[in-house]
């Protein structure tokens, strides 16, 4: 079922949106305080915030988290009694639509709770996912959410069996009107529902199934490490080194991650293995037909727009991505560059490490520009204090904006060491940060936007801040940089993406006919990449297990072609932003506002875009395109 119509801890598994860069969730957190101790000032970036988890709880141990927990218990228990095998009599009656539409908003009511308790046991897990108590803690909260959730399983199935007349009949009142985006959108799963003790069962053997798996493989990515020269690093110092500007070290970190793969391969294929099964014995239930068809369901977007994307940014390898590449390498003075130097500065480069405070600056002087709105309400996450950024011990790579509830406000994670790429980021994120906040009025049922527009606001965000800083730079060199920085970092967004999704259409094609060693899901990482990166990089042995970090294949599966969505819309959108008349940051304002309210279509329309048009997802790509062709000409 959609995430949207369940009550359940899955608000909790953190929405990891930094795919891009290498790793995703996590940060320290004291067991017993949302309050960390602040974090020792960088002597470069300056010192750099901690979020304060209290606006949802003060810690672990608070007494309003027993108290929480039990008001949840004891609402699920007194909805499912007065609610269960009713729905379909009680909304048949003349008075049926405020009827319903009371059950709607106590049922909305503890899914808010729900989300609270959810929200802070996963940021605080993020936190540190390998202290005992904290990851019991985590443990704890999600089996008291599962638990409290069976007791709410049968009104979205109840619900899906009211016949279609009654029901519409029924949202001509007012007070269940407000709901019909949710309900209209809760049937479109009708045709997948199983009988209602196989929803439950599915739904408690979660914990002991793919949420288990999710969890072991948090806490092995968080414990690794990788020995680089005489240093013992964690994960994300490691992946940090393949953009550090010592070839030497870039290589070193490279085999350092290659060599820990290798020992812990056995694991990651088990937990690929095992999860891939899990969906595929899933989506057989369910009557699912390809692979990916329950998460285009659950992004609302038709299975053949997301074929033509990907056959668009597939056949656009070679005047992209491989034309990069090939003209980084002669940048460097190769013919081509090992895939360790994918990613590293450019030798013209600027080296400068960029303050939090200019950074802070670079961002909101951005949106700002834009909409003053977007801009007051980015503020509010560095006043408010809803970002952590440090890089700390224990803390997992990547970054994220988790919308939380409603009640409450997102919270931004980010492993902040300033770099003009993690500028980028924090300008990703708080797009993430203001759709979230935007959205929240619709509330926790119509709040959560589909995959499909997820990307969009933070790629938007980038891009205002991207084109305000190529617009100040008057120096041709750091010109240059920029805009092959923006390149690499929108090739990472599509052109990576649409090879991750290759790769896990080949693991769970696959996988349906026995399981996958690690060498054979080696071959198949290689195999999309090599088409990927084209024939200017080297893919030099230890490169196989790479596909072992990444979190989307675990927590997500498939989510990944929401990011080549993403950008190529706002490449797209950002067209008609520079030829628009006046109203446009209205139009785009309203657009995040509408959260999942509207289908993606309905919300594009105001822009004169559609994505059903064979020739949008071209027109997205030959931005990126013309940014080559730019490049070519610098020399």
């Amino acid at each position: 079922m959609n995430s949207r119509s369940k009550l359940a801890l899955k608000k909790s598994a953190l929405k990891k949106s930094a795919l891009r860069k290498p790793g995703t969730k996590q940060s320290v957190i004291k067991a017993k305080s949302s309050r960390p101790s602040p974090a020792k000032p960088a002597s470069k970036t300056g010192k750099l915030p901690e979020w304060n988890l209290a606006d949802l709880y003060s810690g672990i141990d608070a007494p309003e988290v027993a108290r929480d927990l039990a008001k949840m218990d004891a609402d699920c228990v007194a909805f499912e009694t007065d609610y269960k095998g009713k729905l379909a009599t009680g909304t048949a009656k003349e008075d049926g639509g405020k009827w319903l539409a009371e059950a709607v908003r106590r049922y909305e009511a503890i899914d808010d709770l729900a989300g609270r308790l959810g929200s802070y046991a996963g940021l605080v897990h993020a936190g540190d996912s390998v202290d005992p108590k904290i990851s019991k803690f985590y443990g704890d909260v999600s089996e008291r959410l599962t638990a409290a959730s069976t007791h709410l399983l049968f009104f979205a199935l109840e619900l899906n069996r009211i016949d279609d007349d009654i029901l519409n009949r029924a949202m001509q009142a007012t007070e269940l009107a407000h709901y019909r985006p949710w309900i209209e959108d809760l049937r479109k799963e009708k045709p997948y529902q199983l009988e209602d003790k196989l929803e439950q069962l599915f739904l408690e053997k979660a914990q002991t199934g793919y949420s288990a798996f999710n969890r072991l493989f948090d806490q092995t990515i968080s414990s690794l490490r990788f020995k680089v020269g005489p240093k013992e690093l964690a994960i994300e110092p490691t992946l940090n080194l393949l953009q550090d500007r010592d070839g030497a070290k870039r290589k070193a970190a490279a085999e350092a991650l290659a060599k820990t793969f290798k020992a812990n391969e056995r694991t990651f294929a088990l937990i690929t293995n095992t999860l891939a099964k899990d969906k595929d014995i899933s989506d057989s239930w369910r009557g699912f037909k390809d692979v990916a068809d329950s998460r285009h369901l659950n992004n609302r977007v038709e299975r053949e727009v997301v074929d033509a994307l990907v056959a668009s940014v597939r056949a656009a390898y070679p005047k992209l991505s491989h034309r990069y590449y090939a003209l980084k390498a002669r940048w460097f003075g190769r013919k081509r560059l090992a895939y360790w130097d994918r990613n590293a500065p450019l030798p013209f480069a600027a080296t400068d490490v960029i303050g939090w405070g200019d950074a802070r600056n670079m961002v909101l002087t951005a949106y700002r520009g834009f909409s003053p709105k977007m801009a007051d309400i980015a503020e509010r996450f560095f006043t408010d204090r809803w970002i952590d950024a440090p890089v700390r011990p224990g803390k997992a790579p990547g970054a994220f904006s988790h919308p939380t509830t409603p009640s409450a406000h997102p919270y931004v994670l980010m492993n902040y060491q300033g770099k003009p790429r993690d500028v980028m980021t924090l300008a990703h994120e708080l797009g993430h940060g203001v759709h979230q906040v935007l959205a929240a009025r619709n509330g926790a049922l119509m709040a959560p936007t589909p995959l499909t527009l997820a990307e969009t606001a933070s790629v938007f965000g980038e891009m205002l801040t991207f084109r305000r800083l190529l617009a100040q730079t008057r120096s041709a060199r750091r010109r240059q940089a920029l805009l092959a920085g923006k390149v690499e970092d929108m090739i990472n967004t599509v052109v990576r993406q649409i090879a991750f999704y290759s790769f896990e259409r080949a693991v769970h094609t696959e996988r349906k006919n026995g399981e996958l060693t690690a060498t054979r899901l080696g071959e198949i990482w290689l195999s999309v990449q090599g088409e990927s990166l084209g024939p200017a990089i080297e893919i030099k042995a230890g490169y196989e297990n790479y596909w072992m970090y990444i979190p989307h294949f675990i927590h997500s599966p498939f989510y990944v072609y929401a990011y080549a969505f993403g950008d190529c819309l706002v490449n797209s959108l950002y067209a008609v932003y520079e030829n628009a008349a006046e109203g446009f940051a209205e139009r785009y304002l309203d657009m995040l506002a509408a959260g999942g309210t509207k289908h993606y279509s309905e919300l594009l329309r105001p822009f004169g875009l559609d994505a059903k048009d064979p020739k949008f997802w071209d027109g997205g790509l030959s931005v990126i395109a013309g940014m080559i062709d730019e490049l070519e000409a610098m020399g």
